[in-house]
């Protein structure tokens, strides 16, 4: 495959005072200094490519370096295009079960049609879980981990002869989830008896998995040349710390137990890499307070507002100066609308 004329073509239509001008935009919004509603930046201009680029599908990109930085770059041509607020980056975008398959778990790609990511299939309930404990450590390039880490470096290769795109395109950290996700991942829907009847052995699991995200997460800071910054970009966003944690599998759980089987997990590798962003779907209005407390906790990325209690989720972040990234703007307008400040700390595309 060609990369050459895409790569090409992205550097002559990458203009650096536009980025550096969005950048700035994003680094003032973060640090506070955002004064109005809904923070939605965009470029001043679009810049549309001087050639067709394909549509990759991920299953041939999981399957080939080459489609898989062709796959990530083509969001970056789009948001030129589009002269949209979008930072520009790109990841190793292997799916949900990066971390899950470092411990063996067999990987479960949907059809081709369906055009989705992968994920894995839980590895079985309580004896399946004391073999990996009695494991220990796994291997970083066990499952899917090896090919993860290269495809970083490949990245990092591939810019470096075009300066604007080595510059300018970003590249973030994979999907690692957060470790009660991956808890789930491994062990299944059967975690959620194990959380009341096997609460130590789910502990003792816990802490195995945020040993290895945080090895992991070593690992591929040193595979891109990455430092614990003051500031990241995820999802064409940018948040302070650097890493974002998924907490998916928390809407299934009560308050006290997101400070028992959630908080001091996430806690340690947000403490461990300088702080973050942390994102959950569905429900997570019964356990913001405690989220919100958890140490490094800067941003929350939320994806469906209509089963949260809003003004809950609001008390527990931009009222104490945590960020909430792409929210729904439907939802960020209702709110301006009925006169719910949101102190500049509200993002919207």
């Amino acid at each position: 495959m060609d990369l050459e004329k895409y790569l090409e073509d992205l550097e002559r239509r990458i203009d650096a005072d536009a980025e550096e001008a969005l950048l700035a935009e994003w680094r003032s919004f973060v640090t506070g200094g955002f004064r109005g509603d809904i923070f939605s930046p965009r470029r001043p201009r679009s810049a549309p490519p001087s050639l067709e680029w394909p549509k990759i599908n991920i299953n041939d990109a999981i399957s080939d370096f080459d489609a898989m930085a062709l796959h990530q770059l083509r969001a970056c041509s789009e948001s030129l295009e589009k002269g949209d607020g979008r930072i520009l980056c790109v990841r190793s975008n292997y799916g949900t079960g990066i971390m899950s398959s470092l411990f063996g778990a067999d990987l479960f790609v949907m059809d081709r049609a369906a055009d989705t990511l992968p994920t894995t299939r839980p590895v079985g309930g309580r004896e399946a879980i004391l073999k990996i404990l009695d494991a220990g450590a796994p291997d970083m390039r066990r499952g899917l981990g090896g090919r993860v880490l290269d495809m970083g470096e490949y990245f990092v290769r591939l810019m470096l002869p075009y300066p604007k795109v080595s510059k300018y395109v970003h590249i973030y950290h994979p999907d690692l989830q957060g470790p009660i996700d991956v808890c789930e991942l491994l062990w299944g829907s059967e975690l959620f008896l194990a959380l009341v009847d096997d609460a130590d052995l789910v502990k003792s699991f816990l802490e195995l998995i945020t040993d290895t995200y945080i090895r992991f997460m070593r690992k591929w800071m040193d595979a891109v040349g990455a430092t614990p910054g003051p500031m990241s970009v995820h999802w064409s966003l940018m948040h302070r710390g650097t890493v974002l944690l998924r907490d998916d599998s928390a809407m299934n759980l009560s308050p006290a137990m997101f400070d028992e089987f959630v908080a001091p997990y996430d806690g340690r590798i947000l403490r461990e890499f300088g702080g973050g962003a942390v994102h959950f779907c569905g429900k997570g209005d019964h356990y913001i307070d405690r989220l919100a407390e958890i140490e490094g906790v800067y941003a929350v990325n939320l994806s469906q507002p209509d089963y949260n209690d809003m003004e809950k989720i609001y008390r527990h972040t931009v009222d104490h100066g945590i960020m909430l990234l792409a929210l729904d703007r439907k939802e960020a307008e209702e709110a301006i609308a009925r006169g719910r400040p949101l102190h500049g700390r509200v993002h919207c595309w």
